[in-house]
């Protein structure tokens, strides 16, 4: 029996944002399928992540087409469960994919090609099962491949129907401003950015978030909780169940020192003076940036995507509590 929403799943009109200068609306707090939704990852635990996070008012869903293991699997999961959970739905759901990132053997299978990203497209959708999708990503920069032809590429899938409205991650500030006008001139804004950003990774307050607020284009932070270090995850060191203990393909052990441990500690000292989690002080304080439209979090459990929800109880920060930030974090 296909899932039933909860009715109340739209209570809260302020729980969206529009993005940048555009007619979209994005819930605060995305999820990401980056990872916990593969081939090798439990089918049911998956769909309830999915599901409860509608039923909390999450209605933007973001995946690439190399999410997994194996690469393309998250889609696949993600368009089993939309057919026969929430196909009555779809009209309510913003749902993304990107290319870029290594797909298939030879040369045309990542980077930035116009060959690569529309049969990456096309195979995304295959996997999904739905003729569009709402927003199409240049996942990455391509430093061999003209700016033109990504972006060309962009317009085009957005021109025949397959993608709703375009947009780029993973590019700086200068490759932004760049791909903007050239989405302009092409008749298709750039709707949304999507970079790296937390407590510990400012690099887009160097020019980046100027850019987006100057183009009119949306932000959303994907690792707003440094793939778990800005949680209770980390706090009396690393967990033998922890992917930094037993998958350190993307948090390295070396990268958890006692210096940043000790950051972290006073961190969430300073978020139960607050009445917030860890994680929902990392959360709130990425979307205190009027640039920031959305923040991506990634779940393995249900109780974690409604701990991530309460943050938006609070988005709020004096300004003696963000100086407190800055120097826990200068150390």
């Amino acid at each position: 029996m296909p899932h039933q929403p909860a009715p109340q799943r739209y209570a809260n009109p302020a729980l969206y944002r529009r993005c940048g200068r555009s007619g979209l609306q994005l819930p605060l707090l995305s999820l990401g399928l980056w990872h916990n939704f593969g081939g090798v990852d439990d089918f049911a635990t998956s769909r309830a992540l999915i599901l409860r996070s509608f039923d909390l008012g999450i209605t933007h869903f973001d995946l690439a087409n190399n999410y997994g293991p194996p690469p393309g699997s998250a889609e696949t999961t993600f368009g089993k469960i939309l057919r026969e959970d929430l196909a009555a739905h779809r009209d309510e759901l913003i749902i993304s994919t990107k290319a870029g990132y290594l797909m298939w053997d030879g040369p045309y299978g990542e980077w930035g090609s116009r060959k690569n990203l529309l049969a990456s497209l096309d195979q995304s959708l295959a996997r999904m099962g739905l003729p569009y999708v709402d927003i199409f990503y240049s996942h990455r920069p391509d430093p061999a491949t003209p700016l033109e032809e990504t972006m060309g590429a962009l317009a085009h899938a957005v021109r025949s129907g397959k993608a709703l409205y375009a947009g780029v991650s993973n590019y700086n500030a200068e490759q932004t401003a760049r791909a903007a006008q050239i989405l302009r001139d092409l008749g298709t804004p750039c709707l949304i950015h999507q970079p790296k950003y937390h407590l510990f990774e400012r690099t887009p307050e160097r020019g980046l978030l100027d850019v987006l607020t100057r183009e009119g284009i949306g932000g959303i932070a994907f690792c707003p909780l440094a793939q778990g270090l800005l949680t209770n995850r980390y706090l009396a060191g690393i967990p033998a169940d922890s992917r930094a203990a037993h998958d350190p393909r993307f948090l390295k052990p070396e990268h958890i020192t006692e210096e940043k441990l000790g950051k972290i500690r006073k961190l969430d000292a300073l978020a139960k003076v607050r009445g917030q989690s860890l994680a929902q002080m990392s959360l709130a304080w990425v979307l205190r940036q009027p640039a920031i439209t959305s923040a991506l979090i990634g779940a393995s459990k249900v109780s974690q995507i409604e701990e991530n929800v309460a943050a938006l109880n609070n988005l709020t920060f004096n300004p003696a509590e963000l100086t407190a930030i800055e120097s826990i974090l200068a150390g």
